[in-house]
């Protein structure tokens, strides 16, 4: 559980300041992905290989009292439950989900702190590395306990490492990037953010040429001078092109229109 609890408490301290909800989905959907996967693939191994843990001789023979068979077979007369697990040694499943957990952890710190700026700051460095300690530090506990060989806790810890690794990049860029400090989803998002607002914009200065248009339009009515409806539509016409200029391609079907509306009114009022 450790391995679980230990970084969602980062990813809510982390939300709790920079409120993305982005960012806490994400690195939660992360996490889990890393431990599930990690777990099945571990239960996969550990059944297809069956290799004796250490203490396996007790878990056989727990009075000490060895009993083999005719031809030489051990005839284990321990607990049944306690026979089938000690021949689930490789991998370590401690140590593979630990380092599933933390190691998500650590790489996901490496990118919200910028520890490859390349400015050479030590301390990050120092803080990107707790929680591989931690996950060392449980795989070396399950060596000292018996429990594993020191081969099944090193292809555990490279096991979760790497599911990590896997994991965080769907979700998150490199540490390395620029923009490694977010997940994939909160640039796309905010991508298309600025996409409508342009957009939007676009879309009001178009609205308003026809409104300047319509001015020319009652000023030739009312003076009656057509030269000067001409010199005024001449300059409305200049200026509006040069509004165009400005704008994105993207809003070339909308302006296409009113350019259209221009240069029929044109015509008209220079028969």
């Amino acid at each position: 559980m450790y391995a679980v609890l230990l970084p969602v408490a980062v990813f809510l301290l982390f939300y709790i300041r920079r409120k993305d909800v982005y960012d806490l989905h994400h690195s939660i959907l992360g996490l889990l992905f890393s431990v599930l996967i990690t777990a099945v693939i571990t239960d996969a191994i550990k059944n297809a290989v069956g290799r004796p843990r250490p203490d396996f001789f007790w878990r056989c023979f727990p009075d000490g009292n060895e009993l083999y068979n005719r031809w030489g077979n051990a005839v284990c007369h321990g607990r049944e439950s306690d026979i089938r697990e000690g021949h689930k040694s490789f991998p370590s499943g401690h140590t593979s989900w630990s380092f599933a957990g933390l190691g998500f952890l650590s790489i996901y710190l490496s990118g919200k702190i910028k520890a490859f700026d390349q400015k050479g700051h030590v301390a990050k460095l120092c803080i990107v590395f707790f929680p591989l300690l931690i996950a060392s530090l449980v795989g070396i506990s399950r060596v000292d306990d018996y429990g594993h060989h020191w081969q099944d806790v090193f292809a555990g810890g490279l096991l979760g490492l790497v599911v990590a690794a896997f994991c965080y990049a769907q979700l998150f860029p490199p540490p390395y990037n620029d923009e490694g400090w977010g997940p994939y989803e909160y640039f796309r998002a905010l991508e298309e953010s600025r996409s409508n607002t342009n957009s939007g914009e676009s879309v009001n200065e178009l609205d308003v040429q026809p409104m300047s248009l319509a001015v020319v339009s009652q000023q030739v009515r009312k003076h009656g001078n057509e030269f000067a409806a001409l010199e005024d539509l001449e300059s409305a016409e200049s200026v509006y092109r040069w509004k165009m200029m400005q704008l994105d391609y993207r809003s070339a079907t909308s302006s296409s229109k009113s350019l259209y509306a221009l240069f029929s009114l044109t015509s008209h009022l220079s028969l």
